[in-house]
């Protein structure tokens, strides 16, 4: 039980964030910002809407996470999260930059 406390945690973390990171994305269009990665860019074009694009790569995203945790790929997760932690971060400021400009 000890064991999969810590993962669950980080799998809930992980989660977390891909919501926290289809938010400020959606949050981004709405205010005018493109899309900086050129793979969700490309299937936001390529869906039938923005949003599907975006919605069907953050399945692809959650679904690895879900992978990986399975395989007990314990510390990869553990990194994705820092990374989508500091992701986050940057998504805010961008996102607090382009509305001090509309202002």
């Amino acid at each position: 039980m000890d064991q999969l406390r810590p993962m669950t945690l980080v799998m809930m973390t992980y989660f977390y964030l891909q919501s926290l990171d289809l938010l400020t994305t959606i949050a981004f269009l709405l205010v005018g910002v493109d899309e900086g990665n050129p793979v969700v860019r490309l299937a936001m074009q390529r869906a039938s809407s923005p949003l599907a694009g975006l919605l069907t790569i953050k399945l692809v995203a959650v679904g690895l996470g879900v992978y990986c945790w399975v395989a007990g790929r314990r510390q990869l997760v553990l990194r994705v999260n820092y990374a989508y932690g500091m992701l986050i971060i940057w998504n805010l400021m961008c996102l607090v930059l382009a509305l001090l400009q509309m202002a």
